[in-house]
């Protein structure tokens, strides 16, 4: 076996001990900036961060089963996975949609559809996580005419749509029209909440899946946070004030089995936040400059091997999450290596949770490693190399510059080759994987079953839903919303509000705005 390397994710040594910190002053205090100890004065001491487990699969019944089922388990908040066909803006009865209908999340093609995702549950009393992005603007849209039905007073509505379009192009690819159209939909969206939703988050902002795809830790903050100026920059050169929607910002980390370095990446990822707020863009209010951030612990850490080792990373990841100082928490299933996770997988994810908040103690002192030589030298050296990175993005010409010349991905490529080949050496350990594997074979735990009569269920419910709606009303709001988008200052929330409400399906939405848009297409090579 090869001698262990000790260093960090981005190649940084890890020394034997670290030096004591050289200026307390910067750890601050919590609920004051630079906010390193946390957003709250008083963290997990007053409140405990939300327990919101991802789910989606199947029809919505089937996924409005899982949300009561954990709900009832303990759950404190909902968080929809959608499946690629909505994500990409196609309808259920698409021949694009066909073997995916239903898969990797709940199909969404119509507002009836978000009627039987929520029924039973009042919108006014949860909060709910949509992870969607190109079609954001759609299914908020659906949400808000859904709360209208349900009587539900929008200023009570709270959740968070994902909308972050820009690192789409950077790791995961489900985009659809350009960088320009979708910024202008993102910035709509900003604008949209800050009068109408004041507890919905607009956007949450990810460096989750920036980090799934193979960055370390400091490409993860950097490129999460050049995003974030693009952001803020395209809302304040469309005339809105920093303060008036900042406050609704929110982010979306990974949480690494790395345990001090993922702690130390949370705390200098507030201090960077408050000091891009502060000094960028001249923020004044403190919740403008305080970093919200949901975590989930990280799927591409988890072995088909050996299976139930995973719930011993998960548990890893999930105390680094917490002892970083997390607003809210997604917990993996140990099955999610092999399948969607299961019942019973779910709810040990949500145990684990628990068990850290209640019965762990360290929810009981607030940021309990401060102070510590390795945290806070950590801290301060992550913070460091973020801002030469955030510098060398910037000397680009910014996120979307950098996006155009392709310079995240590759970075993110070059890392997650490095990672790899430390795996294929033996340099890096993954216990069941390279390391301590089982002679017997591993047993295969029971998996999630989608069933395959859903996606014909779907284009019957489509069929029937187009046959019964009013076509006068669908060709206006369709009409309209063609009007809006050919027209590069108007808004274009009103415009799909419309839309959903007079029944038009996610996918003639998609339809309508790709005739104006066009779609994006990737670098090659």
């Amino acid at each position: 076996m090869p001698d262990r390397k000790f260093e960090t994710t981005y190649g940084a040594p890890i020394p034997p001990t670290y030096p004591p910190p050289g200026d307390d002053r910067r750890i601050g205090s919590p609920g004051l900036a630079p906010y390193t100890r946390g957003i709250q004065p008083t963290m997990y001491r007053g409140r405990l961060w939300t327990m919101r487990q991802y789910a989606g699969f199947g029809s919505a019944a089937e996924t409005n089963t899982r949300f009561r089922y954990l709900l009832e388990q303990g759950q404190t908040g909902l968080s929809v996975a959608f499946d690629l066909p909505t994500q990409m803006g196609h309808d259920a009865d698409d021949p694009r949609s066909a073997g995916e209908v239903g898969r990797v999340g709940v199909s969404i093609s119509t507002l009836d559809d978000l009627a039987r995702l929520f029924e039973g549950i009042p919108l006014a009393d949860v909060t709910t996580s949509m992870t969607i992005n190109a079609t954001a603007p759609i299914l908020l849209a659906m949400y808000v005419a859904l709360a209208k039905r349900q009587g539900a007073p929008l200023a009570r509505l709270g959740g968070t749509t994902q909308n972050d379009i820009l690192k789409e192009y950077i790791a995961r690819g489900t985009y659809i029209y350009p960088p320009g159209p979708s910024l202008r939909l993102a910035v709509d969206m900003f604008a949209f909440c800050a009068a109408e939703l004041p507890r919905w988050n607009p956007i949450s902002i990810s460096g989750y899946h920036i980090r799934e795809a193979g960055s370390d830790a400091v490409q993860e903050l950097a490129f999460t946070f050049a995003d974030a100026i693009a952001y803020v920059d395209a809302a304040v050169a469309r005339g809105l004030e920093v303060d008036a929607f900042a406050p609704q910002l929110s982010f979306f980390f990974a949480a690494h089995s790395t345990l001090l370095e993922e702690i130390a990446k949370f705390r200098a990822a507030r201090r960077i936040w408050e000091r891009i707020m502060r000094e960028r863009f001249g923020a004044q209010k403190p919740a403008s400059r305080a970093l919200r951030f949901h975590t989930q612990t990280m799927g591409s850490t988890l072995t088909a091997q050996q299976p139930l080792n995973n719930v011993v990373r998960t548990a890893i990841e999930a105390l680094a999450a917490v002892l970083g100082g997390t607003q809210s928490l997604h917990t993996n299933g140990y099955d999610e290596a092999l399948s969607l996770p299961t019942e019973d997988a779910a709810r040990l994810a949500l145990r684990t949770q628990q068990i850290i908040a209640y019965e762990s103690g360290v929810a009981d002192t607030i940021d309990p490693l401060a102070g510590s030589y390795a945290i806070e030298a950590l801290t301060d050296e992550i913070e460091a190399r973020v801002g030469e990175e955030l510098a060398r993005i910037e000397a680009l010409g910014g996120a979307l510059r950098g996006i155009e010349r392709g310079y995240q991905m590759d970075r993110i490529e070059e890392s997650a080759y490095r990672a790899q080949q430390a795996i294929d050496s033996g340099e890096r350990i993954v216990v069941g994987v390279n390391a301590f594997r089982s002679e017997t074979g591993d047993p295969i735990p029971p998996l999630q079953k989608i069933d395959e009569r859903l996606a014909a269920e779907q284009a019957a419910r489509l069929a029937a839903h187009r046959a019964s709606r009013d076509a006068g009303q669908v060709i206006s709001a369709r009409t309209a919303l063609v009007g809006s988008a050919r027209q590069p200052s108007a808004d274009l929330m009103a415009p799909i509000q419309a839309a959903v409400e007079a029944g038009v399906t996610l996918g003639e939405i998609c339809a309508d705005l790709r005739s104006v848009f066009g779609e994006f297409e990737p670098r090659r090579g």
